[in-house]
């Protein structure tokens, strides 16, 4: 732990840093809280201009997969890792088993799994090194990309937060943006497709593009986040890095509801507000992207995909619960997320007081 992060006030149970000169590994590990079991998180790896800016991300990473995990119903707390470089010229072998063992050296209190900037086939050469490892390819005993559930329960938000916008959940003639159509992204374009939706893409990454071009011809392309920001839609889906939604961005939105793949896509928590006095529904990040949590925990049970499915379609029925107290509470949809994510880590998280034998 570093004076740096108890000044920053986050409460974080731990936070470690990694550095193995030889393989060029550079890692923070955060882990925000084990209330409610084991701190599960994926990997980003990312070359972040500085290390305070890495520090700052691994914190506010981790302590939204432990909102994550625990309003997904997991018995699961809440971690994150970055790995500070770009991956495209810094990752190896030798640099992805360093970063294993020293995940091993936390005897457990921390999972990784893939995310920005790492893959399934990154996991199991982390694995060769450690046994605290999901998200794994089924060749080497795991349940592959977790993409494909993420995506589905980004759906099963958006259906939620089109019946309480517009009285019904179907998405058919809705105008949806896309906003980054990587590995999430661009599933979730084929299940607004198959529903119907006008959707409009964006992504920095031109390849990106093609492939969804090529995949979904009927979509339409802009230029860059800024212009689809201020396109007219229905539905505003970031589904790249977070921050854009911000004190530039909300007033200048064109869309009636916010509901993406994107962590942290706050850049403060006074957005949330101002989305609600615009009149935009903002369906909680980390609410509605946990289906890869829910994948890559199933993974450590014995993965079944249709069960790990059926746990992810929940998430429609918990985003309208979201909603209804927010409603209720007279709360933004993320203030009330919190209040029932912390209920539960409370609640259950007290229980490990109760002595057994």
């Amino acid at each position: 732990m570093t004076e740096g992060v108890f000044a920053r006030g986050t409460g974080h149970e731990q936070v470690v840093y990694c550095h193995d000169a030889a393989s060029g590994l550079k890692a923070i590990i955060g882990i925000y809280s084990t209330a409610l079991g084991p701190a599960l998180g994926g990997t980003r790896f990312h070359p972040y201009a500085t290390e305070s800016d890495a520090l700052d991300d691994v914190l506010a990473l981790s302590k939204g997969m432990a909102y994550k995990n625990a309003l997904a119903g997991l018995d699961l707390g809440g971690g994150k890792a970055v790995i500070i470089g770009d991956p495209k010229t810094l990752k190896s072998e030798a640099l992805l088993r360093a970063y294993g063992r020293f995940v091993q050296s936390l005897g457990g209190r921390y999972i990784t799994a893939c995310d920005v900037g790492t893959y399934v086939h990154d996991m199991d050469v982390v694995a060769r090194e450690c046994q605290y490892v999901t998200g794994r390819s089924p060749e080497d005993g795991g349940a592959g990309d977790s993409s494909v559930l993420t995506a589905f329960g980004v759906f099963q938000g958006m259906r939620a937060s089109a019946e309480h916008v517009w009285g019904s959940p179907d998405l058919a003639g809705k105008r949806v943006g896309v906003a980054g159509v990587g590995k999430v992204g661009h599933i979730l374009v084929g299940h607004l497709v198959d529903a119907g939706a006008q959707v409009t893409i964006t992504d920095v990454y031109a390849p990106a593009i093609e492939r969804t071009r090529s995949a979904y011809p009927s979509v339409a392309v802009v230029s860059d986040v800024d212009t689809l920001l201020r396109t007219e839609l229905d539905v505003f889906a970031p589904c790249a890095l977070g921050g854009v939604l911000n004190d530039e961005t909300v007033p200048v939105l064109g869309a009636r509801v916010v509901c993406g793949a994107a962590n942290n896509q706050l850049a403060h928590a006074g957005i949330d507000k101002q989305l609600a006095d615009r009149g935009v529904l903002y369906a909680p990040d980390y609410l509605v992207n946990a289906g890869g949590v829910i994948q890559v925990d199933d993974e450590r049970h014995g993965f079944d995909f249709d069960r790990a499915k059926r746990k992810t379609t929940a998430i429609y029925d918990t985003t309208k619960a979201v909603f209804a107290l927010a409603d209720t509470e007279g709360v933004p949809p993320a203030t009330a997320a919190d209040r029932l994510a912390e209920r539960r880590m409370a609640e259950v998280g007290r229980l490990r007081s109760i002595l057994t034998v």
